[in-house]
C-alpha cells in the first residue's frame, strides 16, 4: 500500500514536471535548437550590416565610418555604440545601445539594450512593459524568415522570447522598468567560448 502511494505521488510529480516544462516553453526551445543545429544552416546576419564572424578590426572600422556619417554615436558610458531610433521604428523615439562579445577576435555575440528616450519614473507609457511588445513587433518585421519567436518562462528572468534560425539565437527580455535587453548568440561558437579556461 505504501509503495503504491509512493508510485502515485511520483507519477503525479513527474506529470506536473513535464507539464511545467511544456508550459514554460523550454521543451519547444530545446527541440528547435536541436533541429536548427542539425540542419547545418548558417544564419550570421545581425543588424545594420553587421554579422557573426565579423572581425573586431572590421567592426571598429565600420562603427567609425557610421559615426562619421552621423548614424552611430558613443553609447552608455562610452562602453557601447548608440543608434537613436527616431525613424518611426517604434511608437516613440528610443535609444539602442549595442556592443559585441568576441571569440578569437570575431563577433559571436551581440548584446543590445533598448530604452524609450522619454523614460521617467512618472511616465508609465514609456516603461519597459510597453517597450517589450513594441520591440517584439519590430523584430518580427526585421527577421520575418525562419522560425517564429517562442515564449519561455524563466525563473530568474521571467518571460523571454526566443527565436532560433540555424546557428543564430535571438533572445528578448525585460531587464528592468527602463530597459529591454536583446542578445544575439552564435550557438556554434558559444560552446567553444564557454570551454575556454578561466583566466
Amino acid at each position: 500500500m505504501i509503495r503504491l502511494k509512493r508510485r502515485i505521488i511520483f507519477c503525479i510529480c513527474f506529470t506536473c514536471l513535464l507539464y511545467a516544462c511544456r508550459n514554460s516553453g523550454i521543451q519547444e526551445y530545446d527541440q528547435m535548437v536541436k533541429k536548427e543545429l542539425a540542419s547545418g544552416k548558417h544564419v550570421d546576419s545581425l543588424f545594420f550590416g553587421m554579422y557573426f564572424g565579423m572581425s573586431s578590426k572590421t567592426f571598429f572600422s565600420y562603427c567609425w565610418d557610421m559615426n562619421k556619417k552621423g548614424v552611430f554615436t558613443d553609447g552608455t558610458n562610452n562602453m557601447a555604440v548608440l543608434y537613436m531610433m527616431n525613424h518611426k521604428e517604434l511608437k516613440y523615439p528610443a535609444s539602442m545601445n549595442f556592443y559585441p562579445d568576441f571569440f578569437e577576435n570575431k563577433i559571436y555575440k551581440m548584446r543590445v539594450a533598448y530604452q524609450y528616450a522619454g523614460w521617467a519614473p512618472w511616465n508609465k507609457p514609456l516603461y519597459s512593459d510597453s517597450l517589450e511588445p513594441d520591440i517584439l513587433k519590430l523584430y518580427r518585421r526585421w527577421y520575418p524568415e525562419g522560425n517564429p519567436f517562442i515564449q519561455i518562462q524563466d525563473k530568474k528572468k521571467g518571460t523571454i522570447y526566443v527565436k532560433v534560425d540555424g546557428n543564430r539565437r535571438i533572445t528578448i527580455g525585460k531587464y528592468d522598468d527602463m530597459q529591454i535587453k536583446v542578445d544575439f548568440t552564435d550557438l556554434l561558437v558559444e560552446p567553444k567560448k564557454n570551454a575556454e579556461p578561466v583566466k
